[in-house]
């Protein structure tokens, strides 16, 4: 958060604030009818559309460390876990309305920041922000963002619709946001311990060099991209449409492979096998995984925070999906009574379980 430079929020007011931030919005959308401004947006859709709504709430200390994660990013990660699952149904996301509960330790520089990144992701994938509210916070940030988006009738894809022998494919690599997490947090934890030393000696020279420190995170980029700045997978919905393929089912992964194709399973009703020698790992997430004696397959299968695209499709199209790039099969969908299964490299076969993250576990 900034120190100097600082603007307290109360000079603007909660109307000023919103209006400080939202000044310079371009509206992209002909469905956009009236934006930020008044009581509510105005949206029209043609007939020919479904409209597909989604929320996600983020709340400071469950889904983010502002110790690690800057305001930029955070506003952009915020956007993009939300464009994730309007592409998740094969759509395409339109508007975007934006709502922030905050307290006193933030300023409107922090806001500017928060915002840049909001409209950074917004303006890349051609996305109107239309409203949204501000209020007060006692306990820490809260972000709620709700996305608005189309699909042609015929085009919208449910998790519901695998079908016995469909492939199972996955876009990118997984595991890596997981592992950027664990580096962001062993960080963390060398810092505390530090700066608690330096207290105890009473050293304040001390702390606040450390507090000036930087940690040398060379070699690990991708991973830290991966948590702080994940991408949206609009490509690959772009690469499917063009070759003709509409998946039977498909979810974003953010909470877990293995939770996510468990959603797929129970909702098609069938069952599956995925091959651990098939799943798609970066080699920076391999190395990570070592250094902290983790297993990179259990990472991979339960880390979330991917937002990639998991699908099916028929057997037919093995050829035509496997030319896209960037996408791997995985596996294939079974009758329901075999159950759900990985197939380990040595051939042994463990059920599936769904370990991913859950905020709500104690």
């Amino acid at each position: 958060m900034q120190e100097t430079n600082r603007t307290e929020i109360s000079t603007l007011g909660e109307f000023g604030l919103i209006k400080h931030l939202t000044k310079d919005i371009q509206l992209k959308n002909e469905s956009t009818r009236y934006g930020v401004g008044d009581d509510c947006a105005v949206l029209e859709y043609p007939e020919s559309k479904q409209i597909l709504v989604t929320n996600d709430l983020l709340m400071e200390g469950i889904h983010f460390d502002l110790t690690y994660v800057p305001l930029k990013h955070l506003g952009y990660k915020s956007a993009m876990v939300n464009l994730s699952d309007i592409y998740a149904m094969n759509g395409t996301p339109r508007q975007m309305v934006v709502s922030i509960a905050l307290g006193r330790r933030f300023c409107v520089e922090d806001m500017e920041d928060f915002y840049a990144g909001l409209k950074m992701a917004c303006d890349a994938h051609g996305v109107d922000i239309v409203g949204g509210d501000t209020t007060s916070s006692l306990t820490g940030l809260a972000i709620s963002i709700t996305c608005i988006g189309e699909a042609d009738k015929e085009k919208v894809v449910y998790r519901n619709g695998a079908k016995e022998n469909d492939l199972i494919c996955v876009s990118g690599d997984l595991g890596a946001a997981y592992m950027g997490l664990q580096l962001l947090e062993r960080e963390k934890a060398v810092f505390d311990q530090q700066i608690r030393e330096a207290r105890k000696t009473g050293n304040k020279k001390l702390e606040e060099e450390l507090r000036q420190a930087q940690p040398d995170f060379s070699g690990r980029e991708y991973l830290l991209e991966r948590q702080l700045k994940p991408e949206a997978r609009r490509d690959i919905i772009q690469a499917l449409d063009e070759a003709h393929i509409r998946p039977t089912s498909m979810i974003d992964i953010s909470d877990g492979l293995s939770s996510e194709l468990l959603h797929i399973c129970t909702q098609s009703k069938v069952g599956c096998r995925i091959y651990e020698e098939r799943i798609p790992l970066d080699y920076q997430t391999a190395v990570m995984a070592e250094e902290l004696d983790m297993n990179v397959t259990t990472c991979a299968l339960n880390g979330g925070e991917d937002y990639e695209l998991l699908f099916t499709v028929p057997l037919g199209l093995h050829e035509e999906v496997c030319q896209i790039k960037d996408i791997k099969v995985i596996g294939h969908i079974t009758k329901a009574d075999l159950g759900c299964a990985l197939i380990s490299r040595d051939g042994n076969e463990f059920e599936l379980k769904a370990q991913g993250w859950n905020p709500l576990k104690d």
